[in-house]
Formats: structure tokens, C-alpha cells, sequence
């Protein structure tokens, strides 16, 4: 799926990028950001998913930082509801890190390709 980068807003297409991770999969902030052609912007992809939090479809939860840590965990309306949500998934949440990180972690780029 190709993220048009002139008729949605910034965070229309980090939403839509964020549908795209596969269930039992993570992927991070900065991924969707070099995938979405702002490779700079991954905060801002953070910023973008703490706002989406009302719009059911997309899995927001699947969005770690770069070293599969659970740093957007406190927009999610309770201390654990997002390791809850990934644990549901099949994914391993230790001290708010992914274990396994690197066999779950989904690059939007490299699925494209």
C-alpha cells in the first residue's frame, strides 16, 4: 500500500500506516515516520497516535520506540492496557519491553518493497 504524501494530513497518513501492522506484530515510531516519507517526524508520529485513541481501526498499541519499549503506554486510559492489548496479540511485555522485539518487529518499508 502506497501513503499518498500530497491529499491527507500528516496524521491521516500515519493512521493509515498504523493499519497496516499485522496482528502479533510491532513496529515504531520512526518506522512509520521514514515510511510515510517524514523520516524526521517520529515524535510527531507519536503525537499523531496519542490523538487517535477515539478511532476504533487503528491499532495504535502496535507502535513501540526504537528499542521496543512501551513509551506510549500512559495515553491509553490505564497503566497497563497496553501491554494488555499486546499481550492479547501473543506478544511477550517484560518491564514495558517487548521481548522478542526483533522477531516482531514489522518495517512498513521493507513490506513494501
Amino acid at each position: 500500500m502506497e501513503i499518498s504524501k500530497n491529499n491527507d494530513s500528516f496524521f491521516n497518513r500515519v493512521y493509515d500506516a498504523v493499519r497496516m501492522v499485522p496482528y502479533g506484530k510491532v513496529t515504531t515510531y520512526g518506522a512509520i515516520a521514514r515510511f510515510i516519507g517524514s523520516a524526521q517526524s517520529s515524535r510527531m508520529v507519536g503525537w499523531a497516535l496519542n490523538s487517535s485513541h477515539n478511532i476504533v481501526d487503528v491499532p495504535a498499541h502496535r507502535v513501540v520506540n526504537r528499542n521496543g519499549m512501551l513509551t506510549g503506554k500512559i495515553h491509553f486510559g490505564g497503566a497497563d492496557v497496553m501491554q494488555q492489548l499486546l499481550e492479547s496479540e501473543g506478544i511477550n511485555v517484560v518491564n514495558d519491553k517487548i521481548i522478542d522485539f526483533d522477531k516482531l518487529l514489522w518495517d512498513p518499508l521493507a513490506e513494501s518493497e
